[in-house]
């Protein structure tokens, strides 16, 4: 195997410990992820209830403003029926009081029933906050584990990266460039050995002047079907 060839397969290897790093970045945020969440969705709630209160409280005013006008009403069939002259007039007026008095007995009940409704939802608010102060705290105690967590695989993976420069900076820059033209569609699968006479990127079988030209050739052999570059491993060569 020539020079720019394994050193081609050493690169790809050190590409793949370095994302192979990245899924535990996001796994190590992901409880931080988890619990900002539930903190958002906590909030929401806090909030959509404000909404709900502020709308019973309206509902609470009209019923007090319909409780006032009964109440008015009422004293004004009172004092017609102190001036009241016929049996016809009197029958009139107490059907009128009935009403009023039916109206100011639902406006109550309403009433009562609106504020049990606002102090309910003014006790799950104060259970809400309970629960996203916790949340709070919990997030700033995570961030700073995750953090320490990060910079540790961050620091893990600029080691890789070093490792990766020492071999770039050795190498023909145009067999480079080539290399990361095929990485940026084949991602870790760029450089890739042979089984069986087929492609391990593509798994298409390769033909056999192709393949010859693996076996017996000192340059760098792309794959026919996919582009990826193939190599033969030693196990193969023996």
């Amino acid at each position: 195997m020539n020079q720019s060839l394994l050193q081609l397969i050493q690169i790809c290897s050190l590409d793949k410990e370095i994302d192979a790093l990245d899924p535990q970045i996001e796994l190590k945020k992901s409880d931080l992820n988890k619990t900002i969440k539930e903190k958002e969705l906590k909030q929401n709630e806090y909030n959509e209830l404000e909404e709900q209160k502020k709308d019973t409280s309206l509902q609470i005013s009209k019923n007090n403003l319909t409780l006032q006008e009964a109440n008015a009403k009422l004293d004004g069939i009172y004092k017609k029926i102190s001036e009241v002259r016929s049996e016809r007039e009197l029958k009139s007026l107490h059907l009128e009081e009935e009403i009023a008095k039916e109206q100011i007995t639902q406006a109550n009940n309403e009433i009562q029933r609106l504020e049990n409704e606002l102090g309910r939802k003014k006790e799950i608010q104060k259970s809400l906050n309970n629960e996203i102060i916790e949340l709070d705290s919990a997030i700033v105690e995570i961030e700073g584990r995750v953090s320490e967590e990060v910079r540790a695989i961050k620091e893990e993976q600029q080691k890789i990266f070093e490792k990766k420069q020492v071999l770039i900076v050795k190498m023909d820059q145009k067999l480079i460039g080539f290399y990361e033209k095929v990485r940026k569609w084949a991602k870790n699968s760029s450089v890739v050995p042979v089984h069986k006479q087929a492609c391990g990127g593509c798994f298409i079988r390769i033909n056999d002047r192709i393949y010859a030209e693996i076996i017996q050739s000192s340059d760098i052999v792309t794959c026919p079907n996919c582009g990826r570059i193939l190599y033969l491993e030693e196990s193969s060569q023996a």
